[in-house]
């Protein structure tokens, strides 16, 4: 990686990059602020000292937020503050590499009354295990013996393991999978539809043992396919989302030497292809030039590697301490630490712009979250995690 005039902060926050940068993209310096400033937000830190953490979430109706560490420790903020006991300690059930650990977690829609909830982590052998636990008769305690795992994709490779879980608006638990590593997708993971890996599954963990393959998926009964697959053509979708208003899909794609990509469809996006390794961002990959780009979707953003090299998705603003932001998509990059955002209309990206004044100081963006409010969140691989409120 060429990265001669980083910071020694930056260097070190680039050895645990969570998406992407597998040494064939190059850091670059922060792009220019552009238009942004001047729209009376700002960012508020809530904690800080944490063990880089990756992922911000809330059961529905509920005012406190669960904080995932990569290192395996789920925390609870509450009434103000980190609880001094976690939520779920799986310390010694992660294996440590640059981008593996404990990814993400992701409340049942009934956890209200059921207490089920499912983190993806990378185990010890690097291979990438959902598992669903319960909760403890102490609500801010997870019951650690109720663990029962759900879904094993073996991994080639270290990195590119996509990561996270989310329920989708229809019930379904969603799991973000990567291509398998290395780089170039040497396995050709990206265009086969026969294995899980480079694709957005989409699974019933109310339906099966240890999950159902809904049938109205897009691949179901399809000779070489998988049933479980959703979406394909992924490298590393480190985070997606759904609009909580609009069911629309967001996800975000880590790109490979040249180009990042944010990927927005119109609905959940089933059975799309969004062209890795065919295509990275909009352009060919392989072949490099004169590639078949029939049947592909392409992205709504794209942005070069003099901007950045690893993206971070976040979300969509529905929450309400800031009317002027609803429908507004808000994502970063985990090298250059820009923030910015569009509005998804009509099919494409509209009123692009960066947010200098969301841009925290004390290091990159990891990941972004939201409470049970649509209130959104980010966190950074420096230890803090932020919330957006009106300035």
């Amino acid at each position: 990686m060429n990265v001669p005039h980083v910071s020694a902060l930056v260097l070190a926050l680039l050895a645990y990059l969570p998406a992407g940068c597998d040494g064939d993209g190059d850091a670059t310096t922060p792009p220019d602020p552009g238009n942004g400033g001047g729209e009376g937000v700002r960012l508020e830190r809530i904690a800080a000292g944490l063990d880089f953490p990756l992922h911000v979430a809330s059961p529905r109706g509920d005012p406190r937020l669960f904080i995932v560490e990569k290192s395996g420790r789920v925390l609870v903020w509450k009434d103000g503050d980190i609880l001094e006991e976690p939520f779920l300690d799986l310390s010694g059930q992660v294996s440590g590499g640059s981008e593996q650990g404990l990814l993400s977690i992701a409340f049942h829609p009934d956890y209200g009354s059921n207490g089920r909830f499912f983190v993806d982590h990378t185990d010890p052998g690097g291979d990438t295990r959902v598992v669903e636990y319960r909760v403890s008769a102490d609500p801010d305690r997870a019951d650690p013996a109720s663990a029962r795992t759900v879904l094993t994709v073996d991994q080639p490779f270290s990195n590119h393991n996509g990561g996270l879980v989310v329920f989708g608006p229809d019930g379904m638990l969603y799991v973000g999978l990567g291509d398998g590593g290395s780089g170039g997708d040497p396995q050709e993971n990206g265009q086969d539809r026969g294995t899980l890996l480079g694709s957005i599954l989409r699974i019933d963990v109310d339906g099966g043992d240890p999950y159902g393959i809904p049938p109205d998926n897009p691949f179901v009964g399809e000779a070489g396919a998988r049933g479980e697959i959703w979406a394909w053509g992924l490298r590393n979708p480190w985070r997606f989302a759904f609009d909580r208003q609009t069911g629309d899909l967001y996800i975000a794609d880590v790109g490979q030497n040249r180009f990042e990509e944010v990927n927005a469809v119109a609905g959940a996006g089933e059975g799309l292809n969004y062209g890795w390794d065919v295509m990275e961002g909009n352009a060919c990959f392989e072949p490099r030039e004169g590639c078949d780009r029939s049947g592909l979707t392409p992205p709504a953003v794209v942005y070069g590697h003099d901007d950045g090299c690893s993206v971070t998705g976040g979300h969509v603003y529905r929450g309400s301490a800031i009317p002027s932001l609803r429908g507004t998509y808000f994502y970063s990059d985990f090298c250059s630490g820009f923030v910015r955002s569009f509005r998804f209309a009509g099919g494409a990206a509209t009123e692009e712009r960066r947010w200098p004044e969301l841009e925290p100081s004390d290091g990159q963006v990891s990941s972004f979250g939201e409470d049970s409010e649509g209130e959104l969140y980010l966190a950074t691989a420096a230890g803090s995690v932020y919330r957006i409120v009106p300035r």
